[in-house]
């Protein structure tokens, strides 16, 4: 199962969903949606708007606002909130991908070149500052409990970008340390469009269950992400396979390798791969090297089950929800995030 790296009209298809009602009034939404987002980037000034539409015009999975949406059909999956907060929600994503791709120096992102690639460094800084803007002028609309929800998810994403740059202190677990990195950084957006969904769909007994469901799926997602980043080719991904390595940025499979030869449990091969990891990775052909026997290496089909674990996780929090539809496409959601990297 996959899911699309286009928005809106193939976002639903990607979910087994058991009640075609429900799977084309979500499709229907996510429409509305990808308008509501092409006119939140528009912008009177030339280069902002080329900026801005630079990453919406490249598709994308739109995980946000569709958990956004399918949280809502808890209560009244129709409110005009409901489409304010998913556009909120994935404006606030490609924010961060902005500043991402230029502190991960990625040359592409979805499949085009990244912005900063096309228009410099300072640019791209400024429009995913700009576009941050954005989202804060959206979600005053929601409310003052929605501005505040959204400026402590700003804190986690930062907090968690932060993290990751500085790496884990002296004495911390590694491995312990990269999880709440992908907390912060990517499983804070999901819960809190998981939260907003129940909120402001008029659920508001469910969003706890909704936000804790979000977290989990979160950290699910991005260890899935880990393996798909050297199981997969650049084609398939958008990005070029190992561009983290690269950057000396930790994932979770070199972690579990640094694991074994800090317990004294490693190989010889494991030691020698290690060592190439850290050695020069500048030309392709190195890259690709240790992107290839990271491939065949334990360490990725360890990252897959952990990846499972927390998806099962994300279930096991949707236990109190109603049996129905969308409780099954809830769980749908978390088993197809996780089934891209098997």
């Amino acid at each position: 199962m996959t899911l699309p790296t286009q928005p809106a009209e193939s976002m639903t298809s990607a979910i087994p969903l058991t009640d075609p009602v429900l799977a084309e009034r979500l499709a229907d939404r996510m429409e509305v949606v990808e308008r509501a987002l092409a006119d939140a980037v528009a912008s009177a000034d030339r280069l902002a708007d080329d900026v801005s539409r630079h990453l919406v015009s490249a598709g994308g999975k739109r995980l946000r606002p569709f958990l956004t949406l399918l949280a809502g059909e808890l209560g009244d999956g129709s409110r005009p909130e409901l489409i304010d907060a998913a556009v909120v929600v994935e404006l606030t994503h490609l924010a961060t991908l902005y500043h991402d791709d230029v502190m991960d120096s990625a040359p592409l992102r979805r499949g085009a070149p990244s912005v900063h690639s096309v228009w410099g460094n300072s640019v791209a800084i400024l429009v995913g500052d700009l576009l941050f803007a954005r989202a804060s002028s959206l979600v005053a609309g929601l409310g003052p409990d929605a501005v505040r929800v959204q400026a402590e998810t700003f804190e986690r994403l930062c907090l968690g970008q932060l993290h990751e740059t500085t790496g884990p202190a002296e004495g911390d677990d590694p491995v312990e340390h990269y999880i709440g990195v992908l907390a912060g950084k990517t499983a804070s957006l999901l819960a809190t469009s998981g939260r907003f969904g129940a909120r402001f769909g008029g659920a508001p007994e469910v969003e706890e269950v909704l936000a804790a469901y979000g977290e989990k799926v979160g950290v699910a997602f991005q260890l899935a992400d880990d393996v798909i980043d050297l199981a997969s080719t650049g084609d398939a991904t958008g990005k070029t396979p190992g561009t983290d390595l690269r950057e000396g940025i930790p994932t979770m499979p070199v972690l579990l390798l640094r694991q074994r030869v800090a317990r004294g449990t490693a190989s010889e091969d494991d030691v020698a791969l290690l060592a190439d990891l850290d050695g020069d990775l500048s030309s392709d052909e190195a890259l690709a090297a240790v992107v290839d026997r990271l491939r065949a290496h334990e360490v990725l089909a360890e990252t897959r089950a952990l990846a499972a674990r927390y998806a099962r996780e994300a279930e096991a929090e949707l236990a109190p929800l109603p049996e129905g539809p969308v409780k099954e496409a809830l769980e749908s959601f978390a088993i197809a995030l996780v089934d891209r990297a098997a």
